[in-house]
């Protein structure tokens, strides 16, 4: 990335003894959709707090849109839009009012201030309830409307702070949906923070998993996947028709293929476990013998699999070094191992 919309370099916060955030490199580039995984405790918040300038790091530095963050905040917070997990509006007022108001603490003008909000109002999909009190939205319609809130200023990136807690399975899709559409025709770069692996596949371009304030890994899932792969055994399962029957005899032939472990045959199903892509040369055995292939599948991994295996590494590395992790972590391992 040549220029990156957002850039840590050696970003670290300590509180007293406790290091939130550990020499933290990250680039995001433009139009971007970045998501930062971790479980509750991990830094993420921290970090996000560093980027907007409301604290100071202890060490590093912090660039968003070619600006400064702890020497220049105000110039950050004109060019970033922050939607928190928890957001407040005047629930006696109108959601348009309550965007009005948002538009005037902006300094846009008066003339433009109501056709602004009115236009955010119908980007988020709420042009319907506009006149509808804040009070009387649910928490999936709030999250829109705080959307809108963001966007009102025209950032050039916003930051996304959980923001799909407390939204049902349909709302968290809409949600997504509406975040991906909209950085793709503005161009906005968005950060996302999330512990919720499965919404994060679904909307980011890439992924950064963070644990106990470090960034174990970043990159697309797909490049990560392949990365794991390569680390780890490659299972390979391919179908075949019923003309021939497959037999001991193959089993074995199968193992003396180069990079072959373990040969598992269930009816017209041959699961292959191999220490590298052996893909090709199963499939050149099959065609060979005179079977009909009916399907080649090489497992990917999805994303609960990649964070289970970079989260686990890094537990097993704290308890050699003495440390158990943090109760919340060890608890997030725990339920993901469980899905």
């Amino acid at each position: 990335m040549e220029n990156p919309v957002i850039e840590l370099k050696g970003l670290t916060k300590l509180y007293g003894s406790l290091k939130a955030v550990d020499n933290l490199n990250l680039t995001i580039d433009q139009g971007e959709i970045y998501g930062l995984l971790g479980p509750n405790g991990a830094g993420k918040t921290t970090t996000i707090l560093m980027m907007l300038g409301l604290t100071e790091p202890s060490a590093g530095t912090v660039n968003v849109c070619g600006v400064n963050a702890t020497s220049n905040p105000v110039a950050i917070k004109r060019k970033v839009g922050y939607m928190p997990d928890n957001l407040g509006f005047y629930d006696g007022m109108t959601a348009l009012d309550n965007l009005v108001y948002i538009a005037r603490l902006n300094g846009i003008p008066e003339s433009g201030v109501r056709p602004r909000a009115m236009e955010m109002m119908e980007a988020v999909g709420l042009e319907k309830s506009m006149h509808k009190k804040a009070g009387a939205y649910s928490r999936g319609m709030k999250q829109r409307l705080g959307l809108a809130e963001v966007l009102i200023k025209q950032p050039d990136v916003i930051i996304l702070d959980e923001p799909t807690n407390g939204i049902d399975p349909s709302g968290v899709k809409e949600f997504l949906t509406l975040i991906r559409q909209l950085s793709r025709q503005q161009n906005i770069t968005v950060l996302l923070s999330s512990h919720h692996l499965n919404q994060v596949q679904q909307v980011c371009d890439r992924v950064g998993i963070f644990v106990d304030g470090k960034l174990l890994a970043s990159d697309q899932i797909s490049r990560l996947s392949d990365q794991l792969s390569s680390k780890e055994s490659n299972v390979v399962t391919i179908t075949v028709a019923d003309l021939l029957p497959v037999t001991a005899g193959h089993e074995q032939e199968l193992l003396q293929i180069g990079g072959v472990k373990a040969v598992t045959m269930a009816g017209h199903t041959i699961t292959i476990t191999c220490t590298g892509n052996c893909t090709p040369a199963l499939v050149r055995y099959f065609v060979n013998k005179g079977f009909d292939i009916l399907g080649v599948h090489q497992k990917e991994y999805g994303l609960e699999e990649i964070y289970q295996r970079y989260f686990e590494n890094n537990l097993t590395e704290n308890e050699a070094n003495g440390k158990s992790g943090s109760l919340l972590q060890r608890s997030f391992f725990k339920k993901i191992k469980s899905q």
